[in-house]
């Protein structure tokens, strides 16, 4: 009998410490998995920083010319002359339309247009079935007609 009571006892201590054990190691997981991440830090963050590096500038260096623009900014925008009768319009077709290299389906897709955007209509044919067009973005290409009313 005594060897029954040393059983029960062993095993009782055993789940004793497993469960004291696994108690600390959950408490020890959760805590760890929970807390926030540390603050990241950058370099402007330091004050030393920042006041290094936002100098006022001299007033005589705040008269001077900058001659560092871009080139691009000095070009002239040269739009494509429109040809007679063409006129502006706005896409009426709520999915938008597709924009197309030639006047038919088995034309290739080159881009879209989108429900309300402004076009212009450079030519129709005689048809009326499609309708070649210039987005804003200066892209010339073929659409579906009867789908852009004119403004």
């Amino acid at each position: 009998m005594r060897w029954l009571a040393k059983t029960f006892t062993g095993l009782l201590l055993a789940a004793t410490l497993l469960a004291v054990g696994g108690y600390f190691a959950f408490n020890y997981l959760m805590t760890q998995l929970t807390k926030l991440p540390p603050k990241p830090t950058f370099p402007n963050d330091n004050p030393d920083f920042v006041k290094k590096n936002n100098k006022p500038q001299s007033p005589k260096s705040a008269l001077k010319p900058n001659n560092k623009e871009p080139k691009e900014l000095n070009k002239e925008v040269t739009k494509k002359p429109l040809p007679p009768g063409s006129f502006e319009g706005r896409v009426t077709y709520a999915e938008g339309l597709i924009l197309r290299d030639g006047s038919s389906r088995g034309s290739a897709t080159i881009g879209s247009v989108a429900f309300n955007e402004k076009v212009i209509i450079l030519e129709t044919t005689a048809d009326n079935e499609w309708q070649k067009i210039r987005t804003k973005n200066e892209k010339d290409g073929w659409i579906r007609g009867g789908n852009v009313q004119k403004e």
